[in-house]
């Protein structure tokens, strides 16, 4: 390899590290905790019977919230560009809406 490609190998490895700084192992282990609290939400809602009615809403939003987490941080999706995050949140806010609206149909239409 020449030494002008080796200085623009270099160069590209250079700026692709600084425009991808990822968190650290704290960070990280931030986040697992965050996301074992959600989950632990999840299933203690599933044991309150006051909260059935409304079940099925409630999850939804908060699998949605982890969804979020896990695609911003552990797919790097936070520290790539906005288009790439657009790729996975819109069609998971278009499935969301479905579902709300399916579950509204099956509510008010049963026979």
């Amino acid at each position: 390899m020449s030494d002008h490609a080796q200085l623009d190998a270099h160069a590209v490895h250079a700026a692709h590290a600084g425009a991808h700084a990822h968190p650290t192992a704290r960070k990280y282990v931030a986040i697992a905790i965050i996301l074992t609290i959600i989950t632990v939400i999840e299933v203690a809602v599933f044991y309150v019977p006051a909260l059935h009615p409304f079940l099925a809403p409630i999850l939804l939003s908060l699998s949605a919230i982890k969804f979020g987490v896990v695609a911003g941080y552990y797919m790097h999706l936070k520290f790539d560009p906005k288009m790439y995050s657009w790729v996975f949140y819109v069609p998971m806010a278009f499935a969301f809406a479905i579902t709300l609206a399916l579950l509204w149909l099956m509510a008010t239409h049963r026979g």
